[in-house]
C-alpha cells in the first residue's frame, strides 16, 4: 500500500476510536516470517515438524493479542521478513492474518529495516488498506479519530550508516505521540550498526514513546519518555534464548503504560540440573527426570521449550558420568521427550572435577598430568591444528568461515578439543576403577 495512505473497514459493533478514554497498541518488531530456526534438536523429524513455522506461529500470536485487547493500533519496527525472496505463500499468510486486525478496524503502523529494505528484482509484498508503511523520508499519521499521532521512518536500503532522526518532523502539539524507528542505537553485540542514535537523542526529541526495533534483546532504556526496544518475538537458537514477547501500550488521560505480553512458541533455554551429593547413577537419573518434569510442569499451555541442559555440581560419581557421557546424553534425551514438551539440543557436562590430594600417586593421576602438561606445548598445538585443519576441509568453504571465522576461533576449537579429549581418556581410566 502507498505512503500515507490508510483506510479501516470496520465490521459492525466494532469500537470507534473517537471519544474513548482507554486506548490500547501493541508493539513488536524483528518478526522475521520464514527465519528458519537453528537448533540440532531438528534432527528430531517430530519436533522438526512441529516448529518449522514458528515464526508464523509467533506472529498468529501477536494478531490474537491485537484483538483479545482491543488494540486501536499495531506497530511493527521493522525487519517483519527475513529475506528478500518473499514467496506466495508468505504474502497470502501475511495478508491473512493482517486481514484479521482490517476486519475489527485495527490499524497497522509498518517501518522497513533492513531486512524489509525494497529489493527491485522482488519488488513489494500487496499488504491490506488497513496498513500504513512509511517511506524513507518519514512523516507522520494520526490514528483515527483520537489526539494521538503515530510517526516513523523507513530504511531505503539494507544500510543506514546515518541517524534517521533527522528525518522525523517536530511532535504534534497537546497530542501523544509515538515514534518508530528500527535502530541499533549506540551500538549492540550481535548486531551490525544501522541508524545509529543515542537514548538521549531520542529523549531530546520531545516523544511520548518511542517504538524501536532492530536489537533481539527486550530492552526499555527509559519510561519518562518511554524508550523500549520489544526484542525479537521468536527467538531462533540458542543464542536468543528465553521467552519472548510483545509489548502492549495502554494510553490513558495522555499518560502512557506499558506490559510484556508472551509471543513465542517455540523457546530456548539454557538450563542447569544440580547432582551435588548424589551418591548412586539411580539418583542422578530421579534428579534429572524430577527437574525436566518441574519445567515442563512451569510452562505455558502450548509452550515448547528447546533445551541446551548441564548437569552441574559435585557428585561421586563424577568420572563415570563422564565416562558414559554419550549414555547419559540419551538419557537427559529420552526424558526430556516423555513431557512432550521438553526438547534437548545439546547435553553438556559441568561437573567439579574431584580435587586433588596427595594420595593421588596412582598411575592415572601421573598421566593425567602429563596430558595436560603436553597439551600446552607448541609442538602438540601445532600437531592438533593441522588435524584439525584436515578435517574442517572437508566442510563448504561458507559452512567453515560461518563455524571458525578467524584464527583465533580455530586456535580456541583445538584447545577446547585438548581439554576435553584429555579428560576424556581420564574418566575412561577413573571411571574403570569403580
Amino acid at each position: 500500500m502507498r505512503p500515507g495512505a490508510l483506510k479501516l473497514h470496520r465490521r459492525e459493533g466494532a469500537p470507534e476510536f473517537g471519544g474513548r478514554s482507554l486506548i490500547k497498541i501493541l508493539h513488536t518488531a524483528d518478526i522475521h516470517l520464514d527465519s528458519p530456526l537453528k537448533s540440532l534438536a531438528l534432527r528430531n523429524e517430530t519436533l522438526r515438524d512441529h516448529i518449522q513455522s514458528a515464526t508464523r506461529q509467533a506472529f498468529v500470536r501477536i494478531i490474537d493479542t491485537a484483538l483479545a485487547e482491543g488494540v486501536a493500533a499495531l506497530l511493527i519496527a521493522g525487519d517483519l521478513f527475513d529475506r528478500a525472496q518473499r514467496g506466495a505463500k508468505t504474502a497470502a499468510f501475511l495478508s491473512g492474518q493482517i486481514e484479521r486486525l482490517r476486519a475489527a478496524g485495527i490499524a497497522v503502523f509498518y517501518i522497513k529495516g533492513n531486512h524489509d529494505a525494497e529489493n527491485p528484482i522482488t519488488g513489494e509484498v500487496a499488504l491490506p488498506d488497513n496498513v500504513h508503511v512509511f517511506d524513507g523520508r518519514g512523516g507522520k499519521v494520526r490514528l483515527g479519530d483520537t489526539d494521538i499521532w503515530i510517526h516513523g521512518v523507513s530504511f531505503t536500503g539494507r544500510h543506514a550508516p546515518d541517524s534517521l532522526l533527522p528525518k522525523f518532523a517536530a511532535p504534534v502539539p497537546g497530542a501523544v505521540n509515538v515514534a518508530m524507528l528500527h535502530s541499533s542505537l549506540a551500538g549492540a553485540v550481535g548486531h551490525d550498526t544501522y541508524a545509529p542514535c543515542s537514548v538521549d537523542d531520542l529523549a531530546a526529541l520531545g516523544f511520548d514513546y518511542w517504538a524501536l526495533g532492530h536489537i533481539h534483546k527486550r530492552q526499555v532504556y527509559r519510561d519518562a519518555p518511554w524508550i523500549v526496544m520489544p526484542g525479537i518475538p521468536q527467538g531462533r537458537d540458542i543464542g536468543e534464548a528465553g521467552a519472548k514477547s510483545a509489548t502492549l501500550l495502554t494510553i490513558e488521560a495522555g499518560q502512557i503504560t506499558v506490559q510484556e505480553v508472551p509471543t513465542s512458541v517455540v523457546t530456548f533455554l539454557l538450563h542447569d540440573i544440580d547432582v551435588t551429593g548424589a551418591e548412586s547413577d539411580d539418583e542422578i537419573r530421579q534428579r534429572v527426570r524430577s527437574a525436566l518434569h518441574a519445567l515442563s510442569a512451569s510452562l505455558a499451555p502450548g509452550e515448547t521449550v528447546i533445551l541446551r541442559l548441564t548437569l552441574a555440581g559435585r557428585s561421586a560419581r563424577h568420572w563415570q558420568v563422564r565416562r558414559d557421557a554419550a549414555i547419559w546424553a540419551e538419557t537427559a534425551v529420552q526424558i526430556a521427550e516423555e513431557t512432550g514438551r521438553l526438547w534437548v539440543e545439546k547435553f553438556c557436562l559441568a561437573l567439579e572435577t574431584p580435587s586433588a590430594t596427595a594420595a593421588d600417586t596412582t598411575a592415572t593421576d601421573e598421566i593425567a598430568r602429563l596430558m595436560a602438561q603436553i597439551s600446552t606445548e607448541a609442538g602438540f598445538a601445532a600437531q592438533a591444528l593441522a588435524e584439525v585443519e584436515e578435517v574442517l576441509a572437508q566442510l563448504p568453504p561458507a559452512r567453515r568461515a560461518a563455524l571458525l571465522p578467524d584464527e583465533a576461533a580455530m586456535s580456541a576449537l583445538v584447545r577446547d578439543f585438548a581439554a576435553s579429549g584429555g579428560t576424556h581418556l581420564v574418566a575412561l581410566m577413573k571411571g574403570a576403577s569403580e
